[in-house]
């Protein structure tokens, strides 16, 4: 092959991988444009109120203006879900990954795959027949139940997979040594599949702190006092931006965009952090 045709070779390479370069780089831009125009609108609609009522926002009651009490009640309601949700979980996931062959391991996979896509509202109807009508009314257990619920497929799939990736000779070592099943799975593999476990556990609190549906049924909504007890009914910054929209005052309108900001805040405030000390974490 002569110079002149290897040297042509190399410029069609180079343009195609140009070309490629290209098209990845738009696709990858069209696919995040949705997301910064959607924190760009909460930023441009949402900022206005809140600095126009400052503090007050943040801490007082919807008739004064504020949104304090839902913003208590979802971290109450995300607090109790992963509390309630999360050993379930990984229970589950750990089961999941130790059994992977037995009858129980194998519908336990399967139904947590059909739980992450399972309608959340469906969740909050089932909650509403178990726990609502019994106790005769709303109640942030019953919205923190469904919460739960919802969390557990994320972080037991994480959970399975984080274990699954571990190195078979970690745990046929730990076996030498004399371990018993629950120190490999509990001390050896959950240490070392740690990272993962976390991750999924971050996702699933992510996903039920934004969640509406499940508590249009379950949890009733309270604003116009802070919550303090979980057996009565609860708000929640979701819930109530919900509430609002449907409201045909441009008053309710303005305080559900600035509840929007607050719940970006809340999630970013709370996920980045810990998500940046996993990323590097690679220590077992």
């Amino acid at each position: 092959m002569s110079a002149n045709n290897i040297n042509l070779h190399r410029i069609i390479r180079t343009i195609k991988n140009n070309i490629f370069l290209l098209i990845v780089t738009i696709g990858t831009f069209v696919a995040i444009l949705p997301l910064f125009h959607i924190i760009y609108t909460i930023f441009l609609k949402g900022m206005p109120i809140v600095m126009e009522r400052n503090i007050n926002f943040i801490t007082g009651t919807l008739s004064e203006g504020g949104i304090g009490p839902a913003i208590v009640g979802t971290l109450m309601l995300t607090a109790m879900a992963m509390i309630i949700g999360i050993p379930l979980a990984f229970l589950a996931g750990s089961y999941v990954y130790e059994f992977p062959n037995s009858l129980i391991g194998r519908v336990t996979k399967v139904l947590l795959q059909i739980m992450l896509e399972f309608p959340t509202i469906l969740v909050g109807t089932f909650v509403t027949a178990l726990v609502v009508v019994p106790m005769g009314h709303y109640s942030g257990l019953a919205g923190a139940i469904a919460l739960a619920i919802i969390l557990t497929p994320y972080v037991a799939v994480y959970t399975e997979e984080a274990m699954a990736e571990v190195p078979r000779i970690y745990k046929e070592g730990a076996y030498a040594l004399g371990s018993t099943r629950i120190q490999v799975i509990f001390k050896v593999i959950t240490k070392i599949a740690k990272k993962g476990i976390l991750t999924g556990m971050l996702i699933g609190m992510a996903k039920v702190a934004g969640e509406t549906a499940p508590l249009l049924f379950t949890a009733g909504g309270l604003y116009e006092t802070y919550p303090t007890n979980p057996l009565e009914p609860v708000g929640a910054v979701p819930l109530l931006i919900y509430d609002l929209i449907q409201s045909p005052s441009p008053e309710d309108h303005k305080i559900a965009w600035g509840a929007a900001l607050v719940m970006l805040f809340i999630f970013l405030a709370i996920f980045t952090p810990i998500r940046y000390a996993l990323k590097d974490d690679i220590k077992i």
